[in-house]
């Protein structure tokens, strides 16, 4: 057997044996997102309360006003909502399709992001998630081309988590249940038509900041959020956030169904990188 055959040998076996450990590696990930999945899923309360305006009666104005509008009397205030989603992914400045569902869980708890971006060679999918349970902490970002190189596999820090947790605070907006104080929402007006929300139940990030219009619509929520998304690479609080454009009635609750978002929000540099159309929630 020539030297080359026993070369072109070994590149073979190489590369089989690196394409099984990626399909290996890509099997662990979806089951990481399915695991947390289900376990968000099984979090869903099977006999809650009915939403009754008194429950706000003694919040600031501004929520006073959101509530009116975001949960209609007698809604069971269900804190947990599926949601099926299209749209755009920007990056370096390309705007890729997007198809996405996702399950969101109240702000203590986490999310399970999953997507299908880009076309044709650039077609790629994967997963955002976070989970908090019984004091342990998981979050991760992890998205392969077409199932067998790995485009990003991040998570598993302190960093990545702190991020995560402003990104499923922020996100509460689509689960407005989330955002009354029976469940540990702290409101504080800070302005005639904005508010700064804490959870009581949350630890170590920033408060969420929102905008309403003379209605009652959220216009705009953002937080700092400690993120390496800048030039240097390193991680500091910036502003993330974005912007409401449209807002649709699912099962009694009035939630965003056009929305941009993205990094240094309310600044020169913002540049929206996520832009999405609700298409399906269901509480």
């Amino acid at each position: 057997m020539t030297i080359l055959k026993i070369t072109l040998l070994a590149l073979a076996g190489f590369l089989i044996a690196a394409a099984a450990l990626s399909i290996w590696v890509h099997s662990r990930d979806k089951a990481q997102a399915a695991r947390v999945w289900e376990a968000l899923e099984g979090a869903r309360e099977a006999d809650p309360l009915r939403y009754d305006p008194a429950m706000v009666a003694d919040l600031p104005e501004v929520a006073q006003r959101y509530f009116a509008r975001a949960i209609e009397p007698g809604t069971p205030p269900h804190r947990i909502v599926r949601l099926q989603m299209e749209g755009s992914f920007i990056m370096n400045g390309n705007a890729m399709q997007m198809t996405a569902r996702q399950i969101l869980a109240p702000p203590a708890q986490g999310f399970v992001w999953q997507a299908d971006i880009g076309a044709g060679l650039m077609r790629f999918g994967g997963s955002d998630g976070y989970h908090k349970a019984s004091g342990a902490e998981e979050s991760w970002t992890k998205f392969w081309l077409h199932g067998l190189i790995p485009l990003a596999r991040i998570g598993g820090t302190d960093d990545h988590a702190r991020a995560a947790a402003t990104r499923v605070m922020l996100e509460a907006i689509w689960a407005p249940a989330s955002l009354l104080p029976q469940f540990g929402a702290e409101w504080v007006q800070t302005g005639p038509d904005s508010a700064e929300i804490r959870f009581t139940h949350t630890q170590g990030i920033e408060p969420m900041q929102i905008t309403l219009d003379a209605e009652g619509n959220p216009v705009e929520v953002w937080s700092l959020r400690w993120t390496d998304a800048n030039p240097e690479r390193v991680h500091r609080l910036q502003p993330f956030g974005g912007r409401m454009l449209e807002m649709v009635r699912h099962q009694g609750f009035l939630v965003p169904s056009r929305v941009e978002l993205g990094n240094m929000y309310g600044t020169p540099d913002y540049a929206p990188f996520f832009l999405a159309t609700i298409i399906r929630a269901e509480f």
